[in-house]
């Protein structure tokens, strides 16, 4: 395919009709009127030679080929959105506009916070907006990143695509103030037959597939998609968590459970900024990277992270 014959205004016209299934709306919607959408309708379906939209009674469905493209055409509008965007100079003091930046609750909670402070001191006219990782992310990585600016996740999860590191983490355990079989340690025995409180896909962690090396299957009883939860379902109960422990320094007083340190050496945790390729040159992209990395290096000064919290 030769695309620079491609009319790029056709993805935008392409997703808006797949979105509203409505020539009218759609043409409403990108500032066409309803011929010129309609004619940009039938280039589509002579490219695609698919009709795209059927009509079933007094309305339009995607067709098969139209389903597909719906999730491809809003990640390629995203990321022409996004490259064409891109500057070559950048003055935090002066520029107004959003970064989006997906990271779990742990995240947030922990650089996050930082992160969002040290931005509003040196770049007032920029907005930070963290959205929840999605469970899908291990599974489409590449359409996750072209419609961000960055995401905040451990290495050991996703890999091939550029990142910077920001800080490290170590894992501890939680279990409840007054647990009737659980003193002041805990064994591997404790670790498989007590019951488990764990953060949506346990199997992506690093952590937890190093349980399963040591022959340790976690018995999960609880699965919750917030790390700041996981003391709230350990309080008052038999169960176990597996929690980060700069988080755990920042919950504990939440709810009555206590700290205790792995019956193994566990792996530790280096938490990473990462991003699409087409970010790698661009000036703000820049310089968000290092303000992060400048903010992780602050946090590394945090002392007392090799004891228990």
């Amino acid at each position: 395919m030769n695309l620079a014959r491609l009319d790029l205004n056709l993805v935008v016209a392409l997703r808006a009709l797949l979105e509203e299934r409505n020539v009218t709306r759609a043409g409403q919607r990108v500032g066409l009127s309803q011929p010129a959408m309609s004619a940009a309708l039938a280039r589509l379906r002579r490219h695609f030679d698919d009709d795209l939209l059927a009509r079933v009674g007094g309305h339009y469905e995607l067709t098969a080929l139209g389903q597909v493209l719906l999730d491809r055409t809003a990640t390629a509008y995203d990321l022409l959105e996004r490259l064409f965007t891109s500057q070559a100079h950048f003055d935090p003091a002066e520029e107004q506009r959003e970064f989006k930046l997906v990271a779990s609750d742990y995240a947030v909670a922990v650089f996050g916070a930082e992160l969002a402070r040290v931005v509003h001191e040196e770049a007032p006219g920029i907005r930070l907006r963290f959205a929840q990782t999605p469970t899908s992310v291990v599974d489409d990585t590449a359409s996750l990143l072209s419609a961000t600016d960055g995401l905040l996740m451990p290495r050991g999860v996703i890999s091939d695509f550029p990142a910077t590191d920001l800080y490290e983490d170590r894992w501890v355990f939680l279990v409840a103030d007054d647990h009737p079989s659980v003193e002041d340690r805990l064994t591997r025995q404790d670790l498989a037959r007590l019951p488990w409180v764990t953060y949506q896909r346990t199997y992506d962690a690093p952590a937890v597939r190093q349980l399963g090396m040591l022959g340790v299957e976690p018995r999960v009883e609880v699965s919750v998609d917030s790390f700041q939860l996981l003391p709230l379902l350990v309080a008052g109960t038999r169960r176990i968590a597996l929690i980060q422990a700069r988080l755990a320094r920042l919950l504990t007083s939440l709810a009555a459970v206590r700290v205790l340190e792995p019956p193994y050496e566990a792996v530790s945790l280096q938490e990473a900024l990462w991003w699409h390729p087409v970010h790698t040159h661009d000036a703000a992209h820049i310089w968000l990277r290092e303000t992060a990395a400048r903010v992780g290096r602050r946090m590394a000064d945090v002392p007392g992270l090799q004891g228990p919290p």
